[in-house]
């Protein structure tokens, strides 16, 4: 994105000024350069080694990612890569880096019972169908019945058969299924400050009273997600923005309703995370907090910015 388009918004520019400082202009730098395409390969439908010798048959140079050994990323495509044969075919998905790492860390195993509470278009929900090889349960829900629609398409282009697609508000859960799933993801909706480099839709309307209505519908999600969860389990928070108010803010929300809710420490190989902050501005946070994590793109090359907390439900 032309950094001339993010200075128009006065708001905007405030608050990144304030949460970047002098790394300001890195995280603006990372903002104009376009992210290398990857993809992830779909174990449910085709062998990894299969479906590399068939892309680079067609002139397609791969590199692995350290984190994830279905994860790839494309530094040659001799062709659109949502336009082949393989893709339609639902052998891989086209999937960024960040995205995959929230159902890496939730780890969903064959035969739990998974919540994914906002999973349209899909990409999170296939692959956790994948992790858990069909097996189990997922029930994937979203708000929104235009994205139902892509999300419906991609679990049956990628062979998922464990899935049941729900059109439900996400603040609900707690009430119609209480302590019910063993594993809980809530990809929550967001002002996408960390996909500027290509979203520049978010740059139009992102204001302090945006982001105070996303807050609301934030608080509600996470609060719904754990009470879903059964004691025991384990839930992802995840957003793919910067804003403290939609990140750290909300987890600490959780902690300060929910007693038993538990910050988990994490790490992945290949990945540099910034720790999540315990201050900002007037508000001060759980030390807790800190284990959350944040992927700063000026950081992480072909990333995008998202934050991820990893919570455990303690037995009441």
């Amino acid at each position: 994105m032309d950094e001339r388009l993010i200075k128009n918004n006065v708001e905007l520019m405030r608050f990144l000024d304030k949460f970047y400082g002098d790394k300001l202009s890195r995280f603006l730098e990372s903002t104009g350069k376009k992210l290398k395409t990857a993809i992830r390969i779909n174990s449910l439908k085709i062998d990894r080694e299969h479906l590399l010798e068939r892309l680079k048959g067609k002139g397609f140079k791969l590199t692995p990612i350290p984190f994830y050994d279905d994860g790839f990323v494309l530094d040659n495509a001799p062709m659109e890569v949502g336009s082949t044969v393989e893709h339609f075919m639902g052998y891989y998905y086209v999937q960024g880096l960040s995205s995959m790492i929230p159902p890496l860390l939730l780890n969903p195993a064959p035969g739990e019972m998974v919540l994914d509470i906002a999973s349209a278009p899909g990409s999170k929900t296939t692959q956790m169908a994948q992790m858990m090889k069909n097996r189990g349960t997922i029930v994937a829900n979203d708000i929104d019945v235009e994205r139902i629609k892509a999300l419906s398409n991609n679990i049956d282009r990628m062979g998922v058969l464990n899935t049941i697609i729900i059109h439900e508000q996400g603040c609900r859960f707690g009430q119609l299924f209480p302590d019910a799933f063993d594993k809980v993801l809530v990809d929550a909706p967001c002002s996408a400050l960390g996909t500027l480099n290509k979203n520049t839709e978010v740059v139009k309307w992102w204001s302090r009273e945006k982001i105070g209505k996303l807050m609301s519908a934030q608080k509600g999600i996470i609060l719904s997600g754990f009470d879903a969860l059964r004691p025991g389990g384990v839930m992802v928070y995840s957003t793919c923005t910067v804003t403290p108010e939609e990140n750290e803010y909300i987890v600490n929300y959780l902690l300060k309703e929910r007693l038993n809710a538990e910050v988990l420490d994490f790490s992945l190989p290949g990945i540099t995370f910034r720790d999540a902050l315990v201050t900002w501005e007037r508000f001060e946070f759980a030390p807790q907090i800190a284990k959350c994590k944040r992927i700063e793109p000026h950081l992480n090359p072909d990333f995008e910015g998202f934050f991820i907390a990893l919570i455990r439900k303690l037995s009441s």
